[in-house]
């Protein structure tokens, strides 16, 4: 049996231990695992016809190899964001720009081009006989394309914003959460001395879990998420309150990547930046700490987190999680269980059919988790929810 391993998207802590765990149970069972560097690109940029094309692209895994890998965050695969279903032109490598493939993918109603033919075959090459995908949805979602294709496949969920559907939890989320309430936490002793109000923008672009589960922990004054557009004006007044209500003179904002104002108080109080590269928005963090400044008069500093929430170690949660994944996905190989995603639900290891995980989306509840006047968490019960509350 040859399993071919493979990270997309965005890098998280916990990663490195899910393949190891791949590997070191795969060698147990007699199999053997390839890894494929750089996310669906490997197999995209992998030319079949040319041998020594090989040791760039593809990763032969064994238990030496990724002994100490899980001590460390990352993803020794390397990864990236390339959707071989979806191409820009110069995405496309150089060998298949005058290729075969290139003018049976013809150009799509979105402008790009699909090379799903060439990605299968690099996999019959390879000689794979299952793919284990770690990613979030759009890896997955391209995952769920080549099944449909024939190809065999297994997802794991990785991401930091815990958004793929289906499961509770997704590799990278412990993280990220333990990360948030370490710098907010941090960032209270520099507000409280210079009396100012601080905005901690994290990840999160399509929900706020991320956002609400770390201002929750860490006790924000307000927190700010993508389902609930905020009204800069009351935002505004609820800060003044906060900040003479406390005794240090300060206030926390936490604020999702993905937040964003009212209507057309976005084009009011945000506008927009020039660079080389022309008009480009400003991040929603850093408008927002313009507004805040402008409509109170006060002292607003903006802090993203940014790549500090996905970097260094995986904390326990992460590992715990990365290596039993791997240990069901490898599981569900031998039982010859594929075209599924591994998850977590109420507490329990299980798996879902990846269709299931493609047509639908998660989002926060708000009715339970979130003062959609006060912009902040309220848990009104946790009774019947799970450990993270979605």
């Amino acid at each position: 049996m040859n399993i071919g391993v493979l990270t997309g998207g965005g890098d998280a802590p916990g990663i490195n231990a899910c393949i190891k765990t791949i590997v070191t149970i795969g060698a147990e069972e007699g199999f053997r695992v390839m890894g494929i560097r750089r996310g669906w690109n490997g197999l995209l940029a992998f030319n079949p016809d040319d041998p020594a094309d090989r040791a760039e692209h593809i990763l032969d895994l064994d238990r030496e190899m990724v002994r100490r890998i899980d001590r460390t965050g990352g993803t020794l695969l390397h990864t990236s964001r390339i959707h071989p279903g979806n191409l820009k032109k110069n995405e496309i490598p150089p060998f298949l720009r005058n290729s075969s493939e290139l003018r049976r993918a013809g150009l799509q109603h979105s402008g790009n081009f699909d090379l799903t033919d060439h990605v299968l075959r690099s996999i019959e090459a390879l000689e794979l006989d299952v793919l284990i995908v770690l990613g979030g949805d759009d890896t997955i979602g391209y995952a769920q394309h080549l099944q449909h294709r024939g190809i065999r496949v297994i997802a794991v969920p990785k991401t930091m914003d815990n958004d793929v559907y289906g499961s509770d939890y997704c590799i990278g989320f412990g993280t990220a959460v333990t990360r948030s309430v370490q710098y907010i936490h941090q960032l209270r002793t520099s507000s409280g001395s210079h009396e100012r109000i601080t905005i901690v923008e994290v990840f999160g672009r399509s929900t706020g879990e991320t956002c609400l589960i770390s201002s929750y922990l860490a006790g924000v004054d307000r927190a700010l998420i993508p389902e609930v557009p905020f009204d800069p004006e009351t935002l505004a007044d609820y800060l003044l309150e906060d900040k003479a209500a406390n005794a240090s003179r300060y206030a926390m904002v936490a604020i999702s990547e993905g937040a964003r104002m009212i209507g057309s108080k976005m084009i009011e109080y945000c506008g927009h930046r020039y660079d080389e590269n022309g008009l480009q928005p400003a991040g929603i963090g850093q408008l927002t700490r313009e507004t805040i400044s402008m409509l109170t008069g006060q002292d607003v500093i903006c802090q993203p987190l940014g790549y500090l929430m996905r970097s260094g170690i995986p904390d326990a949660l992460d590992l715990m999680v990365g290596f039993n994944f791997a240990q069901l996905a490898v599981e569900l190989v031998k039982k010859r269980i594929d075209g599924v995603m591994v998850a977590l639900q109420h507490g329990v290891y299980t798996y879902l059919p990846l269709e299931e995980v493609s047509g639908n989306s998660k989002q926060v509840d708000l009715q339970e988790l979130y003062d959609l006047r006060a912009y902040r968490p309220k848990m009104r019960s946790v009774l019947g929810k799970p450990m993270f509350l979605y």
